[in-house]
């Protein structure tokens, strides 16, 4: 069983990314963590705020695992691009839109107004966008080439994750991952 600290942090992540930050009660947090509400205030002296960022950083870096998963041991970069946006689809099917990815939930929400957040996820970002580039590399990419197609792929999921939620059904993900596959051998050698 995990500790209270982490059952926090993760009914955090998961309620981030279902109703964003502002959506987001730190009620809510500890009843999902079944913790006691002075728990919340005990891990996360900063309160909402403290918890935001922790949430935000912890989920960045397991969603920076999947470029392990699709890409590590993916021998074909066209396999790689498809199988990623088909798992994404597939998440937002058996969720029913509800669980898409809570870093660009809150950075949406948030970066214009919480500067302690905005940096947060920009920080996921960057290091998604450097473990996309070295991990896309190995494709025989140029790194210019291979940090063009992470950008281009981390934008085009992040965006259909947007559209296929408001709209409820995954043809934004599909468009995005055939443009990215295009993209794709644009700039292979």
């Amino acid at each position: 069983m995990t500790g209270t600290r982490e059952r926090i942090v993760t009914a955090g992540a998961e309620l981030l990314r279902r109703n964003g930050y502002t959506g987001t009660g730190v009620k809510q947090i500890v009843e999902a963590a079944k913790a006691p509400f002075g728990s919340l205030y005990h891990f996360f002296p900063g309160g909402k705020e403290q918890l935001g960022e922790e949430v935000i950083r912890t989920s960045g870096m397991m969603y920076l695992a999947l470029f392990d998963i699709f890409f590590a041991d993916e021998p074909d970069l066209i396999h790689g691009i498809e199988a990623c946006f088909a798992s994404a689809a597939e998440t937002l099917r058996a969720t029913d839109y509800a669980d898409a990815c809570p870093i660009a939930t809150v950075a949406l929400e948030v970066a214009s107004t919480n500067e302690k957040l905005r940096v947060a996820t920009a920080d996921v970002f960057t290091a998604w966008i450097d473990a996309g580039t070295e991990k896309l590399g190995k494709y025989d990419l140029e790194p210019a080439a291979a940090r063009q197609l992470t950008i281009a792929l981390v934008n085009s999921l992040e965006g259909a994750f947007v559209l296929s939620r408001s709209l409820r059904n995954t043809e934004a993900l599909d468009v995005a991952g055939i443009s990215t596959v295009a993209l794709a051998r644009t700039l292979l050698p």
